[in-house]
């Protein structure tokens, strides 16, 4: 599925586009919901101003202290609540069962954190052996915000990023949000995606971005005078960009394991490749 066959008002309300595989099903929720408000807004809305009417001083001039007894509104009022029991049983519930119990798995899911703190968000990858490091608070400072212990074998082939963060499209990813100081949110409006960051909780999101471009990352939730400045920038590539851009990025950020050789190897391979290629 690439676009909503029905998606006027989600257009005209100006809502980000969607990216990503699940957003679709959001998208069509949220549209059958808007058409079901509009559908009640305009129905009580012409009730009420026919009552207006109907029972005006002229029309009605002496009271009727008996009232309705049509048993309609009691209809009308219980296909309501049929149809909102309906939406959330059909729709919202298995949309939200999705998000929270079938997590992805396999070689294909790139996993990391991302990781608030007043006023940036961080990203921990892990490489290819699927472990995260081990972070140590003494060890945070203005080049290392995570505290990554290098040392640790496990590390030796992580990635960590400041404010942005790549991912390959059409494969799933699994983020572990957290925070370092005080309550964040994790917000990707394109991916339909969003996850309170708690300081001591590791919360996993997932999603598949289905279309390339830059998106743009923001906390949802206010955390101090420079929350509208806390944002980052996903970009979604194809397989080949995103591993270039893995490979070097790790690289920087002092990874000492970079495809599968040591960064002193692989950087003697990349100095020589280049002397060949000018010669």
């Amino acid at each position: 599925m690439t676009s909503l066959p029905f998606a006027l008002l989600m257009e005209s309300l100006g809502i980000a586009p969607n990216a990503s595989l699940h957003g679709y099903a959001i998208d069509s929720m949220l549209e059958m919901l808007h058409w079901f408000m509009l559908i009640l807004f305009v129905g009580w809305g012409s009730f009420y101003f026919y009552t207006l009417w109907r029972f005006q001083k002229k029309r009605s001039p002496k009271a009727n202290y008996v009232g309705t007894t049509s048993h309609l509104p009691t209809k009308l009022e219980g296909g309501v609540i049929v149809l909102e029991v309906v939406l959330l049983m059909a729709f919202a519930a298995p949309i939200w069962a999705a998000r929270v119990d079938q997590f992805p798995s396999g070689p294909d899911v790139t996993h990391l954190s991302a990781v608030g703190q007043q006023f940036l968000w961080n990203f921990h990858y892990t490489g290819p052996d699927g472990k995260y490091g081990h972070r140590d608070v003494s060890l945070v400072s203005s080049s290392n915000q995570l505290g990554l212990d290098r040392s640790d074998p496990d590390a030796a082939d992580d990635l960590t990023a400041i404010g942005e963060m790549h991912l390959p499209v059409n494969k799933p990813c699994i983020v572990d949000v957290m925070s370092k100081d005080v309550i964040h949110d994790f917000c990707i409006p394109n991916m339909r995606v969003a996850q309170d960051a708690i300081p001591g909780s590791i919360i996993p999101l997932w999603f598949i971005p289905v279309k390339t471009g830059t998106y743009e990352i923001v906390c949802a939730q206010l955390c101090g005078n420079n929350h509208s400045l806390m944002k980052g920038t996903l970009v979604v590539e194809d397989e080949a960009s995103y591993k270039k851009w893995f490979d070097e990025t790790a690289k920087l950020s002092g990874a000492k394991i970079v495809e599968g050789k040591p960064v002193s190897d692989a950087t003697t391979t990349d100095s020589a490749a280049g002397v060949a290629a000018n010669r």
